[in-house]
């Protein structure tokens, strides 16, 4: 073995390939398809309460054929601003009047809750291979108790500087998060999107300043992807997008259509839908408030707000204020089942 580890010798799947977790359109269902098909299959935990969360831990432990990993969000929980929370209904009041809504009527709320001890009491009796984090990492004691489990523990870095802070602080392979990448930008220590890095640029300059694994993320659909990331020196990939229209996926039928629609084609980062830069299919409340509008309140008391529009545009067919997540490379959008995507995708390693 050279003196990088590889994904592989990390965590032992067939695959050094990770299923990216996508919180909202997925469960176990689709993690154990990814691990029986040699990947390692990924349960997005931060949106389960304690009692949903312990029942998808059971089948995972008592059905992967592989490792697994679960993923948390490292956010630090923001104070309710009710002047910002007023000025954000005052922002979506066209869509409530459209839509007869009462703005008084919609209760502020997180939905959202970051990796804490309460959380560790739920997954500790579970010792999952692979613990994953989202923003960060949580507390030294906290991450040393994962660690004491036996876990392997990953996190995303969007820099070179996120990268060292989260080798420093003892993980055991970085996510290289490229600016591609579906859902929710990992950045921690800056807020300024100006730093983030397409997936081809970040990857090789992370290789280069750390001596963990280097896992590639973001506009990765095929197997040449797969390649190409390999060739730059990652030790692996995590894909998320081309599992969405699987149908081990909860993906929503209004969702699916989307991504497998000349729509995905464009896709922008937006803080409307919970508060930090995450992508996804630009829809009507993207264009009419504008994807990063300043009067979305912190991370993720945006959500609250949105949820009710949602519900009532859905019921009519339509995806106005639905966050329709998705990288910028929906090309490997199909509903075929995991491990046919799986086994597509690991012909790059080949």
């Amino acid at each position: 073995m050279s003196s990088r580890a590889t994904l592989t010798d990390l965590i032992p799947s067939r695959h050094p390939l990770v299923q990216a977790p996508m919180a909202g359109a997925q469960g176990s269902a689709l993690a154990l398809a990814v691990c029986a098909a040699g990947g390692v299959g990924s349960l997005p935990a931060a949106m389960l309460s304690p009692d949903a969360l312990q029942a998808e831990l059971q089948i995972l432990s008592r059905q992967a054929n592989g490792p697994w990993n679960v993923n948390f969000f490292c956010h630090r929980a923001p104070q309710v601003d009710t002047q910002a929370q007023a000025h954000w209904l005052e922002a979506l009041r066209p869509f409530y009047d459209e839509a007869g809504i009462d703005p008084a009527s919609v209760p502020a709320g997180a939905g959202r809750v970051p990796f804490s001890d309460a959380v560790a009491d739920v997954i500790e009796p579970f010792r999952p291979p692979v613990v994953s984090f989202h923003f960060g990492l949580p507390s030294a004691p906290l991450l040393a108790r994962v660690k004491s489990w036996g876990s392997k523990v990953l996190s995303s870095a969007t820099t070179v500087e996120e990268a060292l802070w989260l080798q420093a602080q003892g993980v055991d392979a970085v996510i290289a998060q490229g600016l591609e990448a579906g859902g929710h930008r990992g950045m921690f220590l800056s807020d300024q999107l100006g730093t983030q890095l397409g997936t081809f640029a970040l990857v090789p300059q992370l290789v280069a300043a750390v001596r963990v694994p280097v896992i590639a993320a973001g506009g990765i659909a095929h197997a040449d992807g797969v390649r190409a990331a390999m060739a730059l020196g990652a030790a692996g990939v995590q894909v998320g997008t081309a599992y969405l229209c699987c149908p081990e996926a909860t993906t929503s039928p209004l969702h699916r259509a989307a991504l497998m629609s000349d729509a995905a084609r464009h896709t922008e980062l937006t803080t409307l839908f919970s508060g930090r830069p995450a992508r996804g299919i630009v829809n009507r409340l993207m264009r009419e408030l504008g994807s990063l509008n300043p009067a979305a309140p912190a991370f993720p008391l945006a959500t609250a707000a949105v949820a009710p529009l949602r519900a009532h545009f859905e019921a009519l067919g339509r995806t106005d204020c639905t966050p329709l997540w998705s990288g910028q490379n929906a090309s490997g959008c199909q509903a075929s089942p995991a491990a046919e995507i799986t086994a597509a995708l690991a012909r790059g390693f080949d």
